[in-house]
């Protein structure tokens, strides 16, 4: 079982939070007429191995969004902040 640190409420089982998907993702502009670069954004996702940010929603907890760093390998967990501050 991974175990987040949430910066809220501390360590915890993984089993509170759900997967919220890829934070490196950029959402085209809104006023982006083009329609290759939204099918891009909703369909096109990388599979990547190793070191990965990604969101995760505190459901059971304080019920925040963060951001998690992950190895997808190992799933060894580093750095957990809340996605609000995350740059």
């Amino acid at each position: 079982m991974i175990r987040i640190d949430c910066p809220v409420c501390g360590i915890r089982d993984e089993s509170e939070f759900t997967y919220g998907g890829d934070a490196t993702v950029v959402r085209p502009a809104m006023g982006e007429a083009a329609l290759k670069p939204w099918i891009d954004y909703v369909f096109m996702r990388d599979n990547p191995r190793g070191a990965h940010r990604e969101y995760w929603h505190h459901v059971v907890g304080c019920r925040q969004w963060l951001v998690l760093e992950r190895d997808t390998l190992s799933h060894m967990v580093g750095t957990c902040s809340l996605a609000r501050d995350a740059a």
